[in-house]
């Protein structure tokens, strides 16, 4: 979404909204709603709102956006996991 916490006014149909997530080694694009290369000297950068909904799907993956893992701790580990995020890029995985 494009909007930080402080635009959002009420709850989504469907799903949740998070906030509070940063992503480390990119950058993101508010505008173009997009993740793009990384500032030089800046690790990680806050990400706006993200509309998280579950969907029961089989089909390959769309090679334009990035499956993002996140985790609720800085330290990448398996107990620290909490699931895939598709973010849109304009590299082709």
């Amino acid at each position: 979404m494009k909007q930080m916490k402080e635009d959002v006014t009420s709850a989504p149909s469907e799903g949740v909204y998070i906030y509070g997530m940063f992503v480390e080694g990119a950058g993101w694009d508010r505008k173009n709603i997009k993740l793009t290369e990384s500032q030089a000297k800046i690790l990680y950068q806050a990400m706006p709102v993200v509309h998280v909904s579950a969907i029961n799907s089989s089909e390959d993956d769309d090679p334009k956006l990035y499956c993002c893992p996140v985790y609720k701790r800085p330290r990448r580990t398996d107990q620290n996991y909490i699931f895939n995020v598709m973010l849109k890029t304009s590299q082709v995985s």
